[in-house]
């Protein structure tokens, strides 16, 4: 969910620095398309009690919890970056990536919750 509100937030701002923010709209896609894919995996039954699925479950999850790091850092950096501007019209943008940089932060700390999570329950299997 937050990742998905980092994504429209980001979006909604007209990209005005795209290399930095182009980045953070990949890994909101890509670890919501991650996310997704596991929790129907699971939901299926795929993993059929196996306990590789929670050493898959820690990987996908670190990962996902290192990129949106990297993306609140970047997006933190750059809406720093627009708080130099007069204000007017940009204002809007500004308050719109305020709002991504929390919701991407929260973002990293779940998925660091749900690491946690899935290595105390990949050291009691």
């Amino acid at each position: 969910v937050f990742g998905g509100l980092v994504w429209i937030l980001v979006a909604s701002s007209r990209v005005p620095a795209p290399m930095l923010q182009g980045w953070v709209m990949f890994v909101s896609v890509f670890c919501f398309i991650m996310s997704a894919t596991l929790l129907c995996l699971y939901v299926c039954g795929a993993h059929g009690g196996s306990s590789s699925w929670v050493t898959l479950d820690v990987i996908c999850q670190e990962t996902a919890a290192l990129f949106y790091l990297s993306a609140a850092v970047l997006e933190a950096y750059c809406t720093y970056s627009f708080s130099f501007l007069p204000p007017g019209p940009l204002m809007e943008i500004y308050q719109e990536n305020i709002a991504a940089v929390v919701f991407a932060f929260l973002a990293t700390l779940m998925y660091v919750i749900h690491k946690v999570c899935s290595l105390m329950r990949w050291k009691s299997s």
